[in-house]
């Protein structure tokens, strides 16, 4: 892991599923960290875990050099494996039903084209980035 590439430790839950949900994203660029975290009040785990890879990646400027560190297999499979042929397919599965959570989708694939991202199944892993993402998404549904 090269320590002068930032690293993005993204953490999402929700309660119940669909429920309120949260997210947690911690920033760590050299010795710098920025945190930030969200809610929302009905929702679904997958649409959360989404929206903290999209939140975290606008805590960087375009162009950024970034290493992404996910425990969901949604967001890593979603992105490193199944959206290329959900492009092809317009963001519909082989059987032309839509792609669940197509407008999430749709906006990290253009966001993420604006950075050199590697992204990493961190699933099992025990990373202080991510337990850190965690307690951010705990703190934000409370005080939601």
């Amino acid at each position: 892991m090269d320590p002068h590439i930032p690293r993005l430790y993204l953490r999402a839950s929700c309660k119940g599923n669909p429920g309120p949900g949260v997210w947690g994203v911690v920033l760590e660029q050299g010795d710098e960290t920025t945190q930030a975290s969200g809610s929302v009040p009905q929702t679904t785990n997958n649409r959360m875990e989404l929206m903290a890879a999209i939140e975290g990646l606008l805590l960087l400027p375009p162009g950024s050099d970034v290493q992404i560190f996910t425990t969901s297999d949604y967001v890593y499979q979603g992105i490193t494996q199944w959206i290329h042929g959900w492009r092809k397919r317009n963001w519909q599965k082989k059987g032309e039903t839509p792609i669940a959570n197509a407008d999430l989708w749709q906006a990290l694939d253009k966001l993420a084209s604006n950075y050199s991202i590697r992204w990493v199944n961190a699933k099992g892993q025990t990373l202080a980035g991510l337990d850190e993402a965690g307690t951010l998404a705990v703190t934000a549904v409370t005080i939601s």
